[in-house]
């Protein structure tokens, strides 16, 4: 994984793009590309990037031009089966001077055009310039895991993994919060693209090529989920027998492992974090990775998130070289306006801040790929939610049942404040809209009006501008139009994929992170035909009863420690507001909360916010803080500090300067004629 980022003119009065606007942006990459740093340049277009070296070291710097020197690409990503591709091009008569995937992805493009991006398995951003015909192509990976943002400005396209890159670029360009990524974010627990949380800085949609040509923009999708049909014409549901798929899961996830494990000319490790899915990965990833292989774990000082027991297990289980690293809430308090700088966006949860703390254990040893096991909860239907939408459904059809409603109790057992310990307060809470069990986003209501609370605290000119969006209605227009085809599990999943999957878990919680560190983290999970095929098998092997991820548990029974295979599913959580409510708390909190800068950014209401911190500082001690003071606190303190970072410092070229690396790793090609 690396950086890109890159300036294109958009007509003949703009400006050629300057050497040093590039190496402002690509200097503010650093931390995604720390080995080496390169450009190109002419008269309407410039390319630059920042590249962690994991595949092809020797000769696989970047930008990358085709044989003619005419097509350059900069590429932040894996292309898995490039071996495959590169010898299909090569029957085509296609010739290589490079062993990278980064040439395979640009001679894929020159033979198939925008088609070559459906035949790609893997992760990526990318961005091609054809100099002779002017022509600019921006793709992004079918699951968003590679970010890639763009803004036009003052007659300029500029794009780039992530906005402080686009920041530094120009002091011209416009520094504010959109009210639209706002609304989307404290309604979702994300911004969908191409909507960004930034005004007039979107975020390429995962799946999609964005083509720049001749004054015309277009844009269309190479990839979206398709699952099975009830009726009329769909993917095709798989049809073998519950053996059958166990059997299907376990090569297909065995193939994917091994690719993401010996496609690399650099050890890979594995996160271990007592789940089932990490535990698998790492099981089957043990196989590919001779003689050493490493895990690496968080563990948490404060017992009811802590899940050492279960790590060392299966660290004990593969073998491996084990690696932990105990974080207090003390740490979290301390790093969390570093996380909040790489992810660009305000957060609900602190959970990615231990990440941030993993990730740079991670490359305190050595290690530059890790494999983990996000997405197999959203493939296989391993969350609460999905139980909790079968169980509403369930009692939708009978709002009257008591036995019906009771099921609820079967919910969310790893909560201290569960939301189902009350009965009375669970039957009102969760049988909100009962009766609508078959709209489209019943199964996600709950947590999007939970999550819409916290925009009581917004200020009077941010509320009135949120009214005047509606996240939910806006999601549920893009729907596809065979959605109401699918299984009610199916609906869930995508809706699932299409917002914490891809805005939180993949980037926030996963590439932010990682990279924060030089860290690239492979998802055997997002595999193509992995998921292809959990799409394709029915409801029942995926959620038997309320029994989450049936078909997975299968494959692991025999080579994953049982203690594992039988723990009923936790998601991975973190310490929240209480980080932030101690007496001996950062004073960065008292200054970003402060009356001052409340006002400033004009987001929350200053004395909606003081109400809210005496009462999370009131109940420090006894930790007796609902669900939703610890998603407000935390998002407020996170929109306050980006609102710090990037819209009242103003970062540029300072910054970007002081993480550059250093010159003499640096390659350029200018044609200016």
């Amino acid at each position: 994984m690396c950086g890109i980022v890159g300036i294109v003119a958009l007509n003949a009065a703009a400006a050629s793009p300057s050497r040093e606007a590039l190496m402002r942006m690509v200097g503010a990459l650093a931390h995604r590309g720390p080995d080496e740093r390169g450009l190109y340049r002419d008269k309407r277009a410039g390319l630059a990037h920042a590249r962690l070296s994991v595949i092809d070291i020797a000769s696989g710097q970047q930008p990358l031009a085709d044989m003619d020197d005419t097509t350059w690409i900069v590429f932040n990503g894996e292309i898995f089966n490039y071996v495959e591709l590169r010898e299909q091009l090569i029957a085509l008569g296609h010739r290589f001077r490079t062993r990278s995937d980064t040439e395979v992805a640009l001679q894929a493009y020159r033979a198939w055009g925008e088609a070559a991006f459906e035949r790609m398995n893997g992760q990526w951003a990318i961005a091609i310039w054809d100099s002779i015909a002017g022509r600019l192509v921006l793709s992004r990976d079918r699951f968003g895991i590679c970010p890639l943002h763009y803004c036009e400005h003052a007659g300029r396209l500029y794009f780039a993994s992530e906005v402080k890159a686009i920041f530094a670029a120009e002091a011209s360009i416009p520094r504010a919060f959109d009210p639209a990524g706002i609304d989307q974010t404290f309604t979702l627990w994300t911004v969908v693209p191409p909507q960004g949380v930034f005004q007039g800085i979107n975020e390429l949609s995962p799946g999609h090529v964005r083509t720049y040509h001749d004054g015309v923009v277009r844009e269309r999708a190479f990839w979206k989920p398709s699952y099975p049909a009830l009726s009329g014409s769909g993917q095709s549901e798989f049809t073998g027998s519950h053996e059958d798929a166990v059997d299907r899961v376990r090569r297909a996830l065995e193939a994917a492992t091994a690719l993401r494990m010996v496609r690399a000319d650099v050890p890979v490790g594995c996160y271990l974090s007592g789940g089932l899915d990490s535990s698998l990965v790492a099981t089957l990833g043990r196989r590919f990775a001779g003689r050493r292989f490493r895990t690496f774990s968080v563990r948490f000082a404060d017992a009811e998130y802590d899940e050492t027991r279960f790590q060392r297990l299966v660290a004990e289980a593969t073998g491996s070289e084990h690696h932990e690293v105990v974080i207090s809430r003390g740490d979290i308090a301390g790093v969390f306006p570093e996380v909040i700088y790489h992810t660009e966006r305000p957060i609900l949860r602190t959970a990615p801040a231990p990440l941030f703390l993993l990730s740079r254990l991670v490359r305190e040893h050595g290690t530059k790929v890790v494999l983990t096991g996000e997405g197999a909860d959203e493939m296989f239907a391993g969350y609460d939610l999905f139980r909790e939408g079968k169980v509403r459904r369930f009692w939708g059809h009978q709002p009257a049942s008591t036995r019906r409603s009771g099921l609820l109790q079967r919910l969310y057992p790893y909560l201290t404040r569960s939301p189902v310990q009350q009965q009375a307060m669970a039957r009102q809470f969760f049988g909100h809209d009962i009766e609508a069990y078959d709209a489209p986003g019943f199964a996600h209501q709950t947590r999007w009006r939970t999550t819409s609370a916290i925009k009581r605290l917004f200020s009077p000119d941010m509320q009135a501008a949120s009214e005047r969006c509606n996240a939910v209605s806006e999601l549920l227009a893009r729907l596809p139009a065979e959605f109401s085809r699918w299984s009610s599990l199916a609906q869930d999943q995508y809706l699932e994929v299409q917002t914490l999957m891809s805005g939180y878990l993949l980037s926030s919680q996963g590439d932010r992170m990682l990279m924060a560190h030089s860290v690239e983290g492979r998802f055997p999970f997002l595999d193509d035909e992995v998921v292809s095929l959990a799409n394709s098998l029915p409801a029942s092997h995926k959620l038997r009863v309320l029994d989450e991820k049936h078909v997975l548990k299968r494959v692991a029974e025999p080579i994953v420690p049982p203690e594992i295979v039988v723990r009923k599913k936790q998601p991975f959580r973190a310490p929240d507001a209480l980080c932030f409510a101690a007496d001996n708390a950062p004073l960065y909190i008292r200054e970003a909360l402060s009356e001052t800068a409340l006002r400033e950014a004009n987001v929350f209401d200053p004395r909606a916010v003081a109400r809210l911190l005496g009462k999370c500082q009131a109940k420090a001690d006894n930790g007796d803080l609902s669900n939703a003071d610890n998603m407000a606190l935390v998002g407020v303190l996170s929109t306050q500090l980006l609102h710090q970072q990037f819209v009242a410092s103003r970062p540029g070229a300072t910054g970007a300067v002081r993480l550059s690396v250093d010159a003499d790793r640096e390659h350029r090609q200018e044609v200016m004629a």
